[in-house]
């Protein structure tokens, strides 16, 4: 029997060396980001980045055309991911209380998984290009715009600028995981983060706990 032939307009399968291709760039993203929060951008050198991942520093002009541009792509990229996160998170939510909890506990998660992108991004964001620094920055404001619709939603008579400010705070506190990773482990601080977020947003209960509007508590 032959092969079963895609459909129309489907993407084509990536080759093995497609596959490899991608699979190195993504590497180099991840030790960046590791060696970017231990050392600081300007601390590490395109053969510090072959290095951590087992190529030579030439080979990583592959994949880049320089350090600025490993350091635009995790960045822009990660803030990319969020916005198209989120707004997933919040289409697949029955109501806004229920998005609000899925959104905490999705931010949360990246929290939790990339506290080296968070200490990168605090640290070494004025490194950027001004072009892409201003893409993180609208991103960003894609991101925290999300949220605030949606506490808009939940707070209805609260002031947008008010809930921006909670938003905002929020944000810090999930993000708090450089910090706080290493001093306790993570499987008692998602709890916590969560808990304290929600209450940050003026919404009772647990990230985890069943959706719903009854458990919204007064601003």
């Amino acid at each position: 029997m032959g092969a079963v032939p895609s459909p129309p307009g489907a993407p084509a399968a990536p080759t093995a060396r497609s596959q490899a291709k991608a699979d190195r760039r993504q590497a180099l993203l991840e030790a960046a980001a590791t060696l970017f929060a231990r050392s600081g951008y300007n601390g590490v050198s395109i053969e510090d980045l072959g290095a951590a991942v087992g190529v030579s520093g030439p080979a990583v002009y592959r994949h880049f055309s320089g350090k600025p541009a490993v350091l635009a792509a995790l960045l822009v990229e990660v803030s990319a991911t969020l916005v198209a996160g989120g707004q997933a998170v919040v289409e697949g939510a029955p109501d806004a209380a229920g998005a609000l909890r899925a959104l905490v506990r999705f931010h949360t998660d990246f929290a939790l998984s990339h506290p080296n992108v968070i200490r990168v991004q605090d640290r070494d964001l004025d490194s950027l290009a001004p072009t892409d620094r201003h893409r993180v920055r609208a991103l960003q404001r894609t991101y925290v715009e999300l949220w605030v619709r949606v506490l808009g939603q939940v707070h209805p008579a609260v002031d947008a600028q008010l809930l921006r400010i909670r938003s905002q705070a929020t944000f810090g506190l999930l993000n708090s995981t450089p910090h706080t990773l290493p001093v306790s482990p993570n499987g008692a601080v998602r709890p916590l983060l969560e808990e304290m977020a929600l209450a940050a947003l003026g919404v009772a209960g647990r990230a985890g706990e069943a959706h719903g509007t009854g458990g919204i508590a007064p601003v």
